[in-house]
């Protein structure tokens, strides 16, 4: 019977900060467990995907939108 292992120890071993043991307990089951093999390769994938993502900052302009809607919004909470 395989051993399950959660998405959260996966993506540990997958980033090497696992235990010792639970490294070695993965290792074990992938030698045996073709769907944890799978679970990891589309963990693999993804994390590729999230190494091309492109991270942009909002134009200032909604920025301060949003900065005047929550000073707007305070003001009127208080009267």
């Amino acid at each position: 019977m395989p051993i399950l292992f959660t998405p959260e120890e996966l993506i540990q071993y997958l980033y090497k900060e696992a235990s010792p043991e639970k490294t070695a307990a993965i290792d074990a089951s992938l030698q045996e467990d073709w769907t944890l093999r799978e679970k990891l390769e589309v963990l693999k994938a993804s994390s590729k995907g999230l190494d091309q993502v492109k991270l942009e900052s909002p134009r200032p302009q909604v920025i301060l939108n949003i900065l005047n809607y929550a000073r707007e919004s305070a003001i009127e909470s208080v009267e």
